[in-house]
């Protein structure tokens, strides 16, 4: 059974979120503040998803993801007011997989969730086409879901190791975001370009020397993106 850690400092989210999540079969486990939520995943290896809220006292959820990101590359959907617009992107750079703006719809809730341990469970572990792709400086060895540019390991995300390997099996072919977020993500592109667009400049920082002059992830303006380089 896959388990969910929701966060949030309002219980009555928690508890309409625990409703909602058990009738589909998840286990849950819960916590209030940023750092019950740190402590329940160091303690808790099984957990596949964390729902965290933006807004808590004492740690807020932008802390407690950066914190996260530091021993773990779960998946995690921030729980976000309407207000929050300048969080939400701050959140995808800190690493963050995706949001949920609240009120949210129980449908809505329920896809984004299954998406994101879709891809957490099975992406990761589906064969590749090859066993190792490379594209000029970069190599992705998918057995040991390790990723190198220029001979130095880099560390990704579920996410963007995801973009990344969809990229790198096809170097040359423009990705229009939709197709990006249906194939990584799993779910419903519509109005998912942001999204996208973030996870696509943090994955470029990571890879490229100079992010404002990619070598490789590059943008077709008004089409979407593409890796270049010289296949070895």
């Amino acid at each position: 059974m896959n388990k969910i850690l929701i966060c949030d400092d309002e219980k009555d989210i928690v508890r309409a979120l625990e409703i909602y999540l058990k009738a589909e079969g998840y286990e849950i486990s819960k916590a209030y503040t940023g750092l019950e939520a740190l402590q329940r995943l160091r303690e808790e290896a099984e957990v596949c998803l964390v729902l965290l809220d933006i807004m808590m006292p004492k740690m807020d959820g932008i802390e407690a993801l950066a914190e996260i990101r530091k021993f773990s590359n779960v998946p995690v959907i921030f729980l976000t007011a309407k207000s929050e617009d300048a969080d939400k992107i701050l959140g995808l750079n800190v690493g963050a997989d995706d949001y949920i703006t609240k009120p949210f719809q129980p449908a809505e809730l329920i896809a984004r969730v299954r998406s994101s341990i879709r891809r957490y469970t099975m992406l990761g572990s589906a064969a590749a086409k090859k066993e190792e792709l490379v594209l000029g400086g970069i190599s992705l060895n998918d057995p040991a879901k390790e990723v190198r540019v220029d001979g130095e390991t880099v560390n990704l995300t579920k996410t963007e190791y995801g973009i990344l390997k969809l990229l790198l099996q096809e170097p040359g072919r423009v990705f229009s975001p939709a197709e990006i977020y249906r194939e990584v993500w799993g779910g419903d592109p519509y109005g998912t370009e942001n999204t996208v667009a973030v996870h696509i400049r943090r994955l470029r920082e990571k890879i490229e020397i100079d992010p404002a002059k990619p070598r490789y992830l590059k943008v077709v303006w008004g089409r979407g993106y593409k890796l270049e380089g010289t296949p070895l």
